[in-house]
């Protein structure tokens, strides 16, 4: 049990002014594996004054004094990785096969590029007569949510950090746990008080007066299209920055001289890590119509291999949903490809030989129209549509034919065919043949699913102010 009895303000564990505490249920025994505080608006007040105190002396240290509690904060979640990890584990479902490499190994990634990033806080430009220089935004305060919870609170927090900004955390109810150990991670470094502040509670209470509160110059969120809106709105009228990471619904267009079966397998486990709980998740396959009957047949077989189970197995490939709210959506989603005429391959019922935990076995549906609500809508569960398409062109047609832009991939033999299909998809993103993620790149979304980038040098260009000095 991971037990928290208060908030992280101010460089000091701090009672919350909140009543009450929350249970964070593992999912997969469905037994409480911690409890967290219930911060409220007083709770997000202290903190946010906290690190508006901090902010004039942590924006003037030298670029390579940050730089280097960036390094000792990498340094810290090296040395305590695996129990980040069973953390993770524990509050999520995801099974140790992936944890450590996916939720914790890549953001240590991302902090050590970001300790190259502080120097660029220090370049000026001369254009004419002027300097032109870069300058932290200010106090950020960042809704994280409870899918890739290090991952995405690590995106934020060391371009954050890098360009001097200070920072007000709010994890995700589900998922909270790994924000208290990074806290005591940051502690543990003694990072200048006020400059990271933890506070944790329902986004009713905490999220809202974060993105409302006067004193903080940018809201950046991770979550769902709906909720992103909202946080946008309730920003809006005091004209602070915000950076959305949203929803998606991402293609993986097959192209028609493919290795049809490397690419169906690499796009069935893409959808199934992390139970279908990822944002960028290829969920919609697009599939040249004359292969599409072998390509059922691998999509099924490779689906049937992936073992779902304990998460502490590490032959599981599949965990629990991270809750059973989440199981019941994605079982109506289920339930709804069924009445608008998808055909289900595999999948679809409740794992009943689970007496406990929130399991839901990988689905496949054959047969999806675009049009269909389980093609447009986000599911964020293991349910993959497989799709037809004619020729190339009226594949392009169906990538794009979605409220969403956030991910996509291709795979084709021919490289340049492949660069040629990249482009015309508008997405924030784009895998070749099964290309790595890259901490060094930008990620973020088109049209629904967010704006602005996290990671790499745009990821800094976010906490960044840009000033003109005429001379």
């Amino acid at each position: 049990m991971h037990n928290h009895r208060a908030l992280y303000i101010d460089g000091a564990w701090q009672p919350a002014q909140g009543q009450g505490m929350a249970e964070v249920i593992n999912p997969a025994t469905e037994q409480p594996a911690g409890t967290v505080p219930l911060g409220d608006e007083r709770d997000v007040a202290r903190a946010v004054a906290a690190a508006r105190r901090a902010f004039g002396p942590w924006s003037r240290l030298p670029s390579s004094e940050r730089a280097g509690f960036i390094r000792a904060l990498a340094d810290q979640l090296k040395a305590r990785a695996d129990e980040m990890a069973a953390v993770i584990t524990a509050e999520l479902g995801m099974p140790v096969q992936w944890c450590r490499a996916v939720q914790v190994d890549g953001p240590i990634a991302g902090l050590e590029h970001a300790i190259e990033l502080a120097a660029h806080m220090d370049e000026v430009r001369e254009i004419g007569n002027s300097w032109v220089v870069r300058e932290p935004v200010g106090v950020c305060a960042f809704i994280n949510p409870w899918n890739y919870p290090l991952h995405q609170l690590i995106g934020k927090l060391a371009p954050a950090l890098a360009a001097g900004c200070t920072v007000v955390v709010k994890p995700s109810q589900e998922t909270p746990l790994h924000a208290f150990l990074l806290a005591e991670m940051i502690d543990a470094i003694s990072l200048p008080a006020g400059v990271f502040n933890l506070v944790s509670g329902p986004g009713s209470k905490v999220g809202e007066a974060l993105a409302t509160h006067p004193d903080v110059d940018m809201v950046s969120f991770t979550g769902s299209t709906g909720a992103g809106i909202r946080v946008a709105q309730a920003a809006a009228p005091s004209v602070k920055r915000v950076c959305l990471e949203l929803g998606g619904k991402s293609p993986l267009l097959i192209g028609e001289d493919a290795d049809l079966e490397a690419a169906v397998r690499y796009g069935v486990q893409d959808v199934m890590i992390n139970s279908g709980q990822t944002c960028t998740a290829l969920t919609r396959m697009l599939i040249p119509a004359n292969r599409y009957a072998q390509a059922l047949e691998v999509a099924l077989a490779e689906t049937q291999s992936l073992r779902m189970g304990d998460p502490l197995d590490p032959q599981s490939f599949l965990g629990p949903m991270c809750s059973a709210a989440q199981r019941r959506t994605v079982g109506d989603y289920i339930r709804i490809g069924q009445e608008e005429g998808a055909r289900l391959l595999c999948g679809g019922e409740t794992a009943a030989e689970y007496e406990r935990g929130f399991y839901l076995p990988p689905t496949l549906f054959a047969d999806v129209d675009n049009r269909m609500r389980i093609a447009q809508e986000e599911i964020f569960g293991p349910v993959l549509c497989l799709i037809p398409y004619v020729d190339e062109a009226q594949a392009i047609q169906i990538a794009n034919d979605s409220p969403f832009g956030l991910s996509s991939a291709v795979w084709a033999v021919n490289a340049q065919r492949a660069l040629g299909l990249a482009r015309q998809i508008r997405a924030g993103q784009c895998f070749i043949n099964g290309a790595a993620f890259n901490y060094q790149a930008p990620f973020g979304g088109f049209k629904q699913s967010g704006n602005g980038r996290e990671w790499g040098e745009e990821g800094l260009a976010e906490f960044v102010e840009i000033k003109a000095i005429q001379l």
